[in-house]
């Protein structure tokens, strides 16, 4: 759909979150009719927010006036179960994401970024590249939103043609694309996540992820991460390829550009010609997922034309995400890290495989029908304790604990906080790495993230 066509269609935003909010507003300053749905109680400060840009809404429910409608718009968190959404289906109403409907008004170059590990790292990464690049090119800016926080809808109206827009892209925003059009889509991995969104079926949500470079054609490229099996069987048929290979003994099989590791150095393979980049030991972030996050975002930029010199600076200055292995203090020789984004198994498994020291574990949440075996290994290996917290603590124990030398729960993470330093030795982490969601307790990951910070900060 064009801007132009927005002027003469009538839209219903499902979803009264930062998303939903987001892309009413910008529909409506397209010139479109707009009727905001949401489920729930209004946010605080939303109904004003509506009411001043022309937005009629409703709150505590769908009703009928929602289907009086060209198109719905879903807000990410909207599952197309819901209700009101199976019944704009059978009415033949259109159903987009937000994240599609905000490509709409898109003229720049767009690099976007899934998988359901490490997108928030990558997507960060790669935004400081083209930051660090924009500094040689006046006129030029880049631009990091989508699932990292930032919903596209915001920013979008303000992006120029000479612009590079970098996109985390979840499966749920990708669900519902009919038109979205990166020039290069990154894919980095995809095991078992979100499977009660889903109906427990890991084929679907791959399928949903592979719909980031569906819309691709001459001139569009994929990255992809030719370790990953299930990446690799699906992107056959997708537009230019360029894979990263980190467990690579030769780049064998990469053609064009690419890059990989070998002998702990960082190649890049460019136009079928090997380049060393720089050492492994040289990469700012640690931890063996972010050698793969790492060449991601170095492919990803290659492929735009970014400088090697730009690349290898950002690489080795980038200071890390939030709520992502982020070390907030030591205290009596324990180290605390925070890794509260860590919301599934294969999370908590890249993080434990990071640490050289034994780990109190702190870990549970709102369980999404995970399957704990993979760690069980590694927590009998690296783990001294595990502190089962929250909705699931029960689970966590049982799975999990049993693997370590101690084990015990707790309901509040104060309480978590307080019996992991008992466990902790000099020399050891004490680490929040949930494997869950946080909306059993907490709003979000980054809220549960900042009150374990807040905590350790106060920590005798």
């Amino acid at each position: 759909m064009t801007p132009e066509e927005v002027r003469t269609k009538r839209a219903t935003v499902v979803g009264g979150a930062r998303s939903g909010r987001a892309v009413a507003r910008l529909l409506a300053e397209a010139g479109g009719e707009v009727f905001l749905t949401e489920q729930g109680p209004p946010p605080e400060g939303t109904e004003p927010i509506l009411e001043e840009i022309g937005v009629d809404h409703e709150f505590g429910g769908h009703t009928v006036r929602a289907l009086d409608a060209d198109f719905f718009v879903l807000s990410p968190g909207v599952p197309t179960q819901s209700n009101i959404v199976q019944q704009a289906l059978r009415a033949g109403i259109d159903v987009y994401s937000e994240i599609e409907a905000a490509s709409w008004f898109c003229d720049a170059p767009i690099v976007a970024v899934t998988g359901t590990n490490g997108k928030t790292t990558t997507t960060s990464l790669t935004g400081d590249v083209f930051r660090r690049a924009s500094r040689d090119e006046p006129g030029r800016e880049a631009i990091v939103a989508g699932n990292i926080g930032y919903p596209f809808s915001d920013y979008v109206r303000e992006v120029e043609p000479s612009d590079v827009v970098v996109l985390e892209v979840s499966s749920f925003q990708l669900d519902h694309v009919d038109t979205f059009h990166p020039r290069v889509s990154v894919l980095l991995n995809i095991t078992p996540d979100h499977l009660d969104r889903y109906d427990h079926d890991f084929e679907a949500y791959a399928q949903a992820k592979f719909n980031i470079f569906r819309n691709q054609g001459e001139g569009d490229v994929v990255v992809y991460n030719r370790d990953d099996d299930t990446v690799r069987r699906d992107v056959e048929g997708a537009a230019e390829r360029h894979g990263f290979r980190p467990l690579a003994i030769t780049l064998e099989g990469v053609p064009g550009t690419g890059g990989g590791l070998q002998n702990d150095r960082i190649i890049l393979r460019i136009d079928d010609e090997d380049e060393l980049l720089m050492h492994r030991d040289e990469l700012a972030l640690r931890g063996g997922h972010n050698v793969y996050n790492s060449l991601a975002a170095a492919v990803s930029a290659r492929v735009m034309e970014v400088e090697s010199d730009v690349i290898r600076e950002s690489l080795s200055g980038f200071e890390g995400v939030p709520h992502r292995l982020e070390e907030v203090r030591t205290i009596d020789g324990v180290l605390y890290v925070n890794d509260s984004k860590a919301t599934n198994v294969n999370a908590v498994w890249y993080a434990l495989e990071s640490f050289d020291r034994p780990v109190v574990l702190i870990a549970g949440g709102r369980d999404k029908g995970n399957d704990y075996t993979s760690l069980k290994p590694l927590v009998r290996q690296t783990v001294r304790a595990v502190v089962a917290l929250g909705e699931s603590r029960d689970t966590v124990a049982r799975e999990l604990g049993a693997e370590a030398s101690g084990c015990t729960r707790a309901q509040t993470m104060e309480a978590a906080l307080s019996q992991a330093q008992r466990f902790a030795q000099p020399g050891d982490a004490v680490l929040l790495s949930p494997a869950c969601a946080s909306f059993d307790m907490y709003e979000s990951f980054e809220e549960r993230g900042a009150l374990f910070r807040r905590l350790v900060k106060t920590l005798l």
